[in-house]
């Protein structure tokens, strides 16, 4: 039977199988389509079977409601199959996330305080931290560890998620009120402090700031390839370590998911040329840089190799995805040193989003991914130098393990100064 007679049968199907239409429903139709006419990913399972099994699940759970059965219990249903099927870039997002990422892809001006921030055991750690913001000039700081927000606990405790995670606070963001933080800072007393909120672009740029016992090694925090000019600001930032005299490069990807692959191919190109290829269902496609900036494939004509080649590291981790996983691939294949932890396993694919009923989006696999020698890219960046971010030691002291297992180790290669 021919395929698209086959897919056409298996739609049909689904649509038998769930008997009465409802948001849930649509949202679940909408979504399951949308992958079984795009995708093509790595995953071997078989999206008809799974989508007729949970489709049978959604009936159960929506009998009671009939054609009132909301999206959120379809999106619940969603994420199960999904999860099921076995491509972590394959999901779905809910309306507020999709309006986030809209917003950080256009630069959107919107309320914020300027921190970013990531769930841990015992609060919100901030990983980022606008330079000039509300958060900034209230004396926040990278790393610090916030416990509660507006008196309700956060981040997690024991293993569970607190009241307040990034999404409650982003949400607070929005409201455009202060928003009282307690914050404990290593060597120090707990403190509370007021952030204020203004209006800032939805992005976190990259920034630079300056390490090493003499204060040399440049260490660029890179927190999204999502704006579409983030190559851009990465080079801009490079440019900038080098007029300063950077003795050594870092580059901090612990808390970057991803964005823009073309502008994540442009980024790495600044430490030598890159390119990557790429398999859709009908065809590929190459995306290549040089000199820190996008390239037309194959050309060796463009001035400008490799913007960096001093002595360089980036450090990784379990919440480095995608796009930074390639930009972290065709780093080490420069002869950078990547240090941390294995990365979060997306990094062979690519997605495009497609809209649902609900106003949130689909992620949807579309592509495979290939190095220059047609050798498909690792699931995962394997760290060269394993070094594990003690949380608990970085909160408690102020020690980052990961970024001392970077300087020490371009120490022990005689490159640059230690810590």
């Amino acid at each position: 039977m021919p395929t698209t007679l086959r897919r056409v049968l298996a739609a049909a199907l689904l649509t038998l199988s769930v008997a009465q239409a409802s948001p849930a429903t649509d949202l679940f139709r909408a979504a399951t389509d949308s992958v079984r006419q795009r995708y093509f990913g790595w995953s071997t399972a078989n999206l008809d079977d799974l989508s007729r099994t949970y489709a049978a699940q959604l009936d159960t759970l929506c009998a009671p409601q009939g054609d009132s059965c909301s999206y959120d219990t379809g999106r619940a249903v969603l994420t199960e199959l999904f999860t099921a099927y076995g491509d972590p870039h394959t999901n779905v997002r809910d309306p507020e996330a999709a309006e986030r990422l809209r917003e950080i892809q256009r630069g959107a001006a919107v309320f914020r305080t300027g921190a970013r921030l990531s769930r841990i055991e015992g609060g919100l750690l901030v990983v980022a931290v606008m330079p000039r913001s509300p958060a900034e000039r209230a004396g926040l700081r990278l790393f610090d560890l916030i416990t509660t927000v507006n008196g309700e606990a956060a981040g997690k405790r024991d293993g569970q998620n607190a009241p307040v995670g990034p999404t409650e606070f982003v949400r607070l963001e929005r409201a455009g009120a202060p928003i009282a933080v307690t914050v404990r800072r290593a060597g120090q007393p707990e403190q509370t402090l007021t952030l204020d909120t203004e209006r800032l672009q939805a992005r976190d740029e990259p920034t630079l700031s300056w390490t090493g016992t003499d204060g040399r090694v440049a260490l660029i925090t890179y927190p999204s390839f999502l704006p579409a000019d983030a190559a851009e600001l990465f080079l801009a930032r490079v440019r900038d370590a080098q007029r300063q005299g950077a003795r050594a490069l870092i580059v901090d990807l612990r808390y970057n998911g991803g964005g823009s692959l073309p502008e994540c191919v442009a980024a790495a190109s600044v430490f030598g040329p890159v390119e990557y290829r790429t398999r859709y269902q009908v065809g590929g496609w190459v995306y290549a840089g040089r000199g820190g900036e996008e390239a037309r494939p194959g050309d060796r004509q463009r001035p400008g190799g490799a913007v960096w080649s001093g002595p360089a590291a980036v450090l990784v981790g379990p919440g480095t995805a995608s796009c930074a996983e390639v930009f972290t691939f065709y780093a080490q294949r420069a002869g950078v040193l990547a240090v941390g932890e294995p990365t979060k396993g997306v990094g062979n694919s690519g997605v495009i989003f497609r809209d649902l009923p609900d106003g949130g989006v689909v992620a949807v696999t579309i592509l495979r991914a290939y190095g220059p020698d047609d050798r498909p890219l690792p699931e995962r960046v394997q760290p060269d130098l394993l070094a594990p971010t003690d949380l608990q030691r970085l909160t408690q002291t102020g020690q980052d393990s990961t970024l001392d297992a970077a300087l020490g180790a371009l120490d022990a290669q005689g490159q640059t100064p230690g810590r």
